[in-house]
């Protein structure tokens, strides 16, 4: 840790995916006696959790669509966003500025290579996404989340740490608390969620999946289910008509309790989700979004799968349309009963999956204890350490000689080994 007190910006997207990690990252700078500062845009700078040390800077940000037309509008975007973080960092003169993907990132990343300031770029997910791939070229380091990363070049390996993914102090707190106990005859705690707005398709096929479980399984059900508001009252009734008990919301604040009750979670495979799941070391059932870009949530659940603490089931792309939606035509109905077919289909996979899972009381504790393997429980340290490397001391694993990155041993596969032999023996 450096004694020298610095100046970093942190540069991130208006979502939680990207904040989130941004927010702990700057909370362990100021605990470290650093000043930081935020660029996102206005969503971001409204967004919770956001701490009140932290100044928010709301900047351009140009977004680049499929259609060539609105290109030039972005670049111009881009451009002034630049213009503004150039003006900023002039003032603030940061140490480093670090970007959490998101198209606010990429003017402020910009800016710092144009006023040679070092850079990092942060990857949440399994897959690099669009702004770290243009940026990756360009920046000193490279942290990762995961220790495999698809779209990332094998010439971009040097600079690359594996540092993880940072999760929330409260749910960070659960990390060292017992999967809660699990017995042939009592309650299975089921919880269920979509992200901050729900996912439809859960609410779809879960409470027939519940339905369809042994009586001695089914009987013994506490489920926890968020929804969105359109779709509370249809799974409300239909938990009843299957004499289910379960709590639905639209938002639950304490949502770390459900957590750490929870011996059974439900849900999509975002980077948040993973980071959490493993921190804590809860099994899961993961229905990764078909639409996320480039299919980066069945990758995130790739590691999590392998290792024994999750199940992942691909949901159809043709379930994306609104199955409930009535149409007039012969046409409109064939297809609404093929993809009441696939709900179906996808009902009984779940089930299936569920009994497999909790068919033993030692099952589900198996599970959880390779999905606490493996959790990154200090990804907030390891990537405050390599950021403070860019201060008033030599920047950390990565070594400029003659212009090069020299790689040391911070490289994401090494890092990966140590990491798991560590937890491994942690855990044991």
């Amino acid at each position: 840790m450096s004694s020298v007190s610095c100046h970093y910006v942190l540069a991130a997207g208006g979502t939680g995916g990207h904040l989130t990690p941004a927010f702990a990252l700057a909370a362990e700078l100021e605990k470290r006696g650093h000043h930081v500062a935020l660029i996102t845009d206005e969503r971001g700078a409204a967004i919770p959790g956001k701490p009140d040390f932290l100044p928010a800077h709301v900047l351009p940000a140009g977004r680049f669509g499929k259609n060539p037309l609105r290109w030039p509008a972005g670049i111009s975007a881009v451009m002034q966003g630049r213009s503004m973080a150039k003006r900023l960092y002039e003032t603030f003169q940061p140490s480093a500025v670090v970007g959490f993907g998101g198209y606010p990132a990429l003017p402020a990343l910009l800016a710092a290579k144009s006023m040679e300031i070092p850079s990092v770029i942060h990857e949440q997910n399994a897959v690099l996404g669009r702004v770290n791939r243009l940026l990756a070229g360009r920046v000193n380091a490279i942290a990762t989340a995961y220790p495999d990363v698809d779209r990332l070049k094998a010439k971009h390996f040097p600079k690359v740490h594996l540092v993880g993914n940072p999760v929330r102090p409260e749910v960070l707190a659960l990390r060292d608390e017992e999967f809660p106990a699990f017995t042939a005859d009592g309650l299975f705690r089921v919880l269920v969620t979509g992200g901050s707005q729900g996912a439809r398709i859960l609410s779809d096929v879960i409470p027939d999946a519940l339905s369809m479980l042994q009586p001695a399984l089914r009987s013994r059900l506490q489920v926890t289910q968020q929804c969105r508001p359109e779709d509370m009252e249809r799974v409300r009734d239909r938990y009843a008509d299957y004499d289910i008990p379960a709590e639905l919301g639209t938002y639950f604040e304490n949502m770390q309790e459900r957590l750490a009750d929870a011996h059974l979670f439900i849900g999509r495979a975002g980077a948040s989700t993973i980071a959490e799941l493993t921190a804590v070391g809860r099994p899961a059932i993961l229905i990764p979004l078909p639409i996320a870009t480039d299919d980066h949530q069945t990758v995130n659940a790739r590691e999590m799968v392998k290792a024994g603490g999750a199940r992942s089931i691909r949901q159809p792309m043709s379930t994306v349309a609104d199955p409930y939606r009535r149409g007039t035509s012969e046409k409109a109905n064939r297809l609404q009963k093929q993809q009441e077919d696939i709900l179906q289909k996808m009902s009984t996979e779940i089930s299936r999956q569920i009994q497999a899972m909790a068919q033993r009381p030692d099952t589900l504790a198996t599970a959880a204890h390779a999905a606490w393997n493996c959790g990154r429980p200090d990804a907030a340290e390891k990537l405050a350490d390599l950021v403070e490397g860019f201060g008033a001391t030599p920047i950390q694993d990565v070594i400029r000689v003659g212009g090069k990155a020299k790689p040391s041993e911070g490289t994401a596969a090494a890092t990966a080994k140590t990491s798991a032999t560590a937890s491994a023996k942690d855990r044991a």
